[in-house]
């Protein structure tokens, strides 16, 4: 099951990489006034996503519906 957690844009040099679907800080995307982003994984939780929230795909759809985050393109 895939599960999406919302980082702030300071935390996104703390990202392995490796551990999330995301390939790069570039491929990130950010919520319209570039405060926060969020990263994908699949499985357990990543080590330094630790103490945050997790979401199924609903909820972070429910999320990005709304305008801090609106945007056309698909997650």
């Amino acid at each position: 099951m895939r599960n999406y957690v919302i980082i702030d844009a300071s935390e996104v040099s703390s990202v392995d990489f490796n551990q999330v679907l995301e390939t790069s800080a570039d491929t990130l995307r950010y919520n319209l006034a570039g405060t926060q982003t969020f990263v994908k994984f699949e499985g357990d939780m990543p080590s330094f996503l630790a103490g945050k929230t997790a979401y199924d795909r609903s909820e972070m759809l429910t999320i990005l519906a709304n305008e801090e985050w609106s945007s056309d393109d698909p997650i």
